[in-house]
């Protein structure tokens, strides 16, 4: 009998945990056993291999080939463990490839004709190699730019079978993997093309520097969608463990990742038909990341929002406090992480009209158009800010480009950086220690208790305003919130009433 190995990759989440490929070549009748858990696509690349070997003019064993993939409780899903087992099976015959494929991971689907083609999920699979100290990764050319990203590793392009194979036998055949071209933000909508909204527009900005989720609402055609399509480009840059992040989402969701998609913070805009499911992640046995997951480290926009059933909005609450998301399947639990800004926008009613006395709605429907946004949900939410479709400009000459407004964005976010310390945002600072340790000054802080002796805020509300005051005093550059911090606050957070109102 012989027995060779390499080690591959199963996905979990969007992060990766390796797997040992072990190829037992021993007596027995000819034929391929895949053992240790793996899905449809794992046990029909028997077929794949012995194709792919044959067509490569390299010798497979006439003989019985056992294959397990450990550990053996660990669901395997994809059709990466290809190139992972043909070299198993090859290198069981062959001490020398053997021994140089022991610190190596190999990813990568087979072609029929010996090829290797793309995969998804490199990415974090390349990071869990780097951080378990494997030496060498072995991917295919499709997937050499997002492997590239990774730092610590050596990275080498597989082609073709017979190209890993030579390497294996020691022919230094391999080149390494190419990163892509550092990226820009030239494919972000900019700002200079918004014409009119100074409010709105300032309200995004605020919504920016603070990191708060916000609330559009107004006529079509008044710019909700336009302001949505354009705040990412006034937030700061990824960092690289963001970009990282990022990056390992949309490869686990075969989605191409490049560095210029890795700079600037991502937008999720799901249809407003979008399910549970679709929103949050999920599937059999497997799940899959859902829109809030694709948005982390940016932006969800939800456009449309009277028409999400309340039953899927609600499900936003928990990823909004907690800022991830825990998919139980049978006995398994997966996270996701759904660290986002949320951004809502929605007509004031069903006709659309802007002014009351102009709609022509049912008192019943004007009242119920927006009763799927729960009150708990819209607590959740900062700011409530309204659209106008009328005294609006046609020229957009003399409107500010994101560049300047981002750089007043990231002097804010550095201010409040340099205040609390590890968080950079004001919306990521605890309530408690808020009002107990930077709270307003006297007159604000009064003006917060009236309003919370009313009812017109929540204790949520009173933490919520309190974190806006302190955006709105950054952008002015000033020390402390004061009064007129406070009502700016206050009056951009609006009330429940109103948006059942709008």
């Amino acid at each position: 009998m012989a027995l060779g190995r390499t080690t591959t990759t199963a996905l979990d989440g969007i992060t990766a945990r390796l797997v040992t490929v072990e190829a037992n070549v021993g007596p027995g009748l000819p034929g391929i056993s895949v053992v240790g858990l793996g899905d449809a696509s794992v046990r029909e690349a028997r077929y794949r291999l012995r194709t792919a070997v044959a067509n490569a003019a390299l010798d497979w064993p006439k003989s019985k080939i056992v294959l397990s993939l450990s550990p053996a409780d660990l669901p395997k899903r994809g059709s990466h463990f290809d190139l992972a087992m043909c070299l198993a099976v090859l290198a069981a015959r062959h001490p020398g490839a053997d021994a140089r494929l022991r610190d190596v991971v190999v990813l990568g689907e087979l072609g029929l004709d010996g090829s290797v083609r793309a995969v998804t999920g490199v990415l974090p699979s390349v990071l869990a190699a780097a951080r378990e100290n494997k030496a060498t990764v072995l991917v295919p050319p499709g997937n050499q730019e997002e492997a590239a990203l990774a730092e610590g590793i050596d990275v080498l392009v597989a082609p073709s079978l017979e190209a890993a194979w030579a390497w294996a036998c020691g022919s230094p055949v391999l080149h390494r993997a190419r990163p892509g071209i550092p990226g820009t933000s030239a494919g972000v909508p900019d700002f200079a093309d918004l014409a009119g909204q100074h409010d709105a527009r300032w309200a995004t900005e605020v919504a920016a520097a603070g990191g708060h989720h916000m609330f559009l609402t107004g006529p079509p055609g008044s710019g909700k969608s336009m302001l949505a399509e354009r705040l990412p480009g006034i937030l700061p840059p990824l960092s690289r463990a963001e970009a990282l992040e990022v990056g390992a989402i949309r490869s686990v969701a075969g989605v191409s990742t490049d560095r210029a998609m890795l700079t600037v913070p991502p937008l999720s805009a799901p249809h407003h038909t979008v399910t549970r499911a679709g929103l949050l992640g999920g599937g059999s046995g497997h799940p899959s990341p859902g829109a809030v997951t694709h948005a982390h480290h940016g932006v969800l926009f939800l456009d449309e929002v009277s028409e999400i059933p309340a039953a899927t909005l609600d499900c936003l609450r928990t990823p909004l406090e907690h800022r991830r998301i825990v998919l139980q399947r049978g006995n398994r639990s997966t996270v996701f992480p759904s660290r986002f800004q949320l951004l809502l926008a929605a007509n004031p009613c069903r006709c659309a009209a802007e002014n009351p006395g102009d709609c022509t709605c049912t008192v019943a429907e004007r009242r119920n158009y927006l009763s799927n946004l729960s009150g708990p949900l819209l607590d959740r939410i900062d700011m409530i800010v309204r659209t106008t479709g009328k005294g609006g400009v046609v020229s957009t000459e003399g409107a500010e480009a994101s560049a300047v407004i981002a750089a007043r964005v990231a002097e804010a976010r550095g201010r409040a950086a340099r205040r609390w310390g590890n968080a950079a945002r004001n919306s990521d600072v605890a309530g408690p220690y808020l009002r107990r340790h930077a709270p307003a000054d006297d007159t604000g802080m009064a003006l917060v208790e009236a309003h919370l002796a009313v009812g017109d805020i929540t204790q949520r509300g009173v933490d919520r305003a309190l974190r806006l005051a302190w955006t709105i005093c950054d952008l002015a550059g000033r020390d402390r919130p004061d009064l007129d911090h406070v009502a700016r606050a206050l009056e951009l957070r609006g009330s429940q009433l109103e948006v059942r109102a709008a």
